[in-house]
């Protein structure tokens, strides 16, 4: 595996944990460890996901980066929305 995978799959880790944690600053509520390590969950799922697709596409180049930065975080973003939906059913 290359490193500038492994490199790609921390970037959106990291967009993922960055829109978690920014959700909690947002709100008014207390830090919820459980609730957190769900959102740890879903930025990993995310960021394997998203590092085997750009494993794919080519030649990386340093936009890529950044480009894995945000699908980690929409990744979260929309995982939180959909696990939010599931759970008030």
């Amino acid at each position: 595996m290359e490193i500038n995978i492994i490199v790609i799959g921390l970037a959106a880790f990291a967009g993922g944990i960055a829109t978690a944690v920014l959700g909690w600053t947002e709100r008014a509520t207390p830090w919820n460890w459980r609730k957190f390590s769900s959102s740890m969950i879903r930025s990993v799922v995310g960021a394997v996901a998203i590092a085997a697709a750009m494993d794919y596409s080519g030649a990386v180049t340093p936009i890529l980066y950044l480009f894995a930065f945000l699908s980690g975080a929409g990744v979260e973003a929309g995982g939180n929305r959909v696990a939010g939906a599931l759970m008030r059913k």
